[in-house]
């Protein structure tokens, strides 16, 4: 089709019937460029695009402003381990002496500088002089007592406790592999959500601990981790233990390398696996570059 000037029609005809062909050529072009444009800027109710690496990686951070009311089952621990920090920073943040004792409604302070500790110490007594009193002496009757006879004690045999630790295999560093398992998800520095590894496993294998120390929180109030375990087993350092079907050991109680303190599950996960981090000074660390070569 030819859009060369007619002589009957006129040249403005000519050009305006130019201009409707164009335009009819081009509506396919311009509504794909259309969409385009609307893709690229998102108009308010659209779809929001999430740097998901970006949020996480700063999720990975202390959270430096706010606070947190304490609740039943918390212990400074988790609280420290759900937000990143340092138990020791936090506890010199807000003021909280040893034994590191916390409340339910109290509040946990994130900004501000660090509270002086104050040490809890019992009460001074007042020192009173003493009352001089008198009693008349009581005479109590003689009692003529028979000798007990002595009979031997029969100590019944010690029984070995389903909870002791076992011959482990330990790096240089005093580490050893919480699980038996093959690696599933490995430590991710670049703001990945797992600050860890995780071991696949059977449901109800034991879970030993990877290091002596002392259990500061056994219980489920970190979400996303179901039945947790932390060990602090230093003032540097400390480990969890995630997604147990079964918890063994206490708040408080001490264990030794090797000892069985859990179950395998799957806990606030889809599979039976155990999610294990080691937390150096509140931050997590490649858990790997610890725990001796298989």
């Amino acid at each position: 089709m030819s859009f060369d000037h007619h002589p009957r029609l006129g040249k403005s005809v000519t050009v305006a019937i130019f201009r409707a062909a164009t335009s009819v050529r081009a509506a396919p072009l311009l509504l794909m460029l259309t969409l385009l444009s609307a893709c690229s800027s998102a108009p308010p109710g659209g779809v929001q695009v999430v740097d998901r690496e970006r949020r996480e990686a700063a999720s990975r951070q202390p959270v430096r402003s706010g606070q947190y009311i304490v609740q039943r089952g918390d212990t400074l621990y988790s609280i420290a381990f759900r937000f990143g920090w340092d138990w020791k920073a936090l506890a010199a943040r807000n003021g909280i002496a040893a034994p590191y004792t916390i409340h339910p409604g109290q509040r946990i302070q994130f900004a501000g500088q660090p509270t002086s500790t104050v040490a809890t110490r019992p009460a001074q007594q007042t020192t009173r002089p003493p009352v001089a009193t008198t009693r008349p002496a009581v005479t109590k009757p003689s009692v003529t007592t028979t000798p007990p006879v002595t009979r031997p004690v029969i100590q019944p045999p010690a029984s070995k406790p389903t909870t002791a630790p076992v011959p482990v295999t330990r790096s240089a560093s005093g580490w050893a592999w919480p699980a038996s398992g093959p690696i599933i998800s490995r430590f991710s520095s670049n703001g990945s959500l797992n600050k860890g590894i995780d071991l696949a496993g059977e449901l109800g294998q034991p879970v030993l601990a990877a290091s002596d120390g002392t259990v500061v929180y056994a219980g489920s109030g970190l979400r996303g981790y179901g039945e947790l375990l932390i060990i602090k087993h230093s003032d540097t350092y400390v480990s969890a233990y995630g997604h147990n079907r079964r918890l063994l050991v206490q708040e408080g109680q001490q264990v030794k390398v090797g000892q069985k303190i859990a179950e395998m599950g799957s806990t606030g996960t889809d599979r039976v696996k155990l999610h294990f981090e080691i937390r150096r000074q509140g931050k997590p660390v490649d858990p790997l570059q610890y725990l001796p070569a298989r």
